[in-house]
């Protein structure tokens, strides 16, 4: 996350304006071709109205359940992996949700390490889950679900390079594919060089859903509206 507050996210984006800088969120799924169409197909009504959108991101890479891991020198699930999978519940539903809890199990509550995260969102007319796992392992897909069919995004889904529109009637089906060199970094660059070279932030990440994880993580940090299991 670019701040674990949203009013130090505020003050960043502040003190960036007055030196004439570019402050960009470095979530690489937002710049991606894939990525991006589905969310406009999301929107555009393809799949119907969206009732509901579910992101998992998980990985055991980091070894934090390793004995003896330093496990203060390691990002916990919610800083690695909680800005790419709220992205596409902000990016399609909004951030203007009704409520919210944070259920967590800890690995070491003293060191803010989580093993696991699951926050389900209620919106006025949709609901949102994600689950984030640095400790513990899921399929990390996402699924979009909408009345007239749904988006799904096979694992790992946050570096897409194809995707499926499906339909009751399955030879309605479609799907997408569009190429993604390497892990899609190389177009979160050509995004930051254009924005500096523009001399004004890019639109992949509206500045409210920056805003808004970094509120997620100060009540993740402070324990409000969560659970322990």
């Amino acid at each position: 996350p670019v701040a674990l507050r949203e009013v130090d996210c505020e003050e960043l984006y502040s003190i960036a304006e007055e030196h004439g800088l570019v402050l960009m969120d470095a979530i690489k799924t937002a710049y991606s071709t894939a990525y991006e169409r589905l969310v406009l197909l999301a929107k555009s009504g393809k799949i119907g109205k969206v009732v509901s959108v579910d992101a998992v991101c998980t990985s055991l890479r980091d070894g934090i359940s390793i004995a003896g891991t330093d496990l203060t020198q390691k990002w916990n699930s919610m800083c690695g992996w909680a800005p790419a999978a709220l992205l596409p519940v902000f990016q399609i539903l909004g951030t203007e949700y009704r409520k919210k809890v944070i259920t967590t199990k800890f690995l070491d509550e003293a060191a803010n390490m989580d093993a696991f995260t699951k926050i389900d969102f209620t919106y006025d007319d949709a609901v949102a889950s994600i689950k984030v796992a640095k400790a513990a392992k899921s399929e990390g897909e996402l699924i979009v679900t909408g009345t007239k069919g749904y988006i799904y995004v096979p694992a790992p889904w946050w570096k897409t390079d194809y995707f499926e529109i499906r339909y009751e009637n399955q030879s309605e089906n479609r799907r997408y594919f569009y190429q993604l060199d390497g892990e899609g970094i190389r177009y979160e660059l050509v995004a930051f060089v254009r924005a500096i070279e523009n001399g004004r932030m890019t639109d992949n990440i509206s500045r409210n859903v920056t805003y808004k994880i970094s509120d997620i993580m100060d009540d993740y940090v402070n324990r409000r509206n969560m659970m322990m299991i």
